[in-house]
């Protein structure tokens, strides 16, 4: 159940991400909810992995290179899904900082 709940809540912040950022659009319904699902697995599978190879770039900007990884994964899963576009970087990267925030707000235990 908590599953739904948090796959949910990424499809409300990516809503909010595209009704906020100029170069992120999503179709409702299917698409959005296949989105926000995509978005969990490679936040779960792929993001460690790309965390753990740019650790010493991370390290090097004190953390701030992280933003980037989460831009690139944000822009990546808008390349496979139909109906979720990003205009470039810095719309991804906006895009998932604006995601972020409201799933950690949201998801808070």
């Amino acid at each position: 159940m908590q599953f739904i709940v948090r796959v949910l809540v990424t499809a409300l912040a990516l809503l909010l991400a595209a009704y906020i950022i100029p170069g992120i659009s999503v179709t409702m319904g299917a698409p959005l909810l296949v989105a926000a699902l995509a978005l969990g697995i490679v936040n779960a599978v792929v993001r460690p992995v790309l965390v753990l190879i740019t650790l010493p770039l991370s390290i090097l900007t004190l953390g701030l290179f992280i933003f980037v990884v989460n831009g690139f994964l944000f822009w990546f899963v808008a390349q496979y899904i139909d109906g979720f576009q990003v205009a470039g970087f810095w719309s991804a990267l906006f895009g998932s900082i604006i995601v972020s925030i409201v799933s950690s707000v949201a998801n808070k235990d």
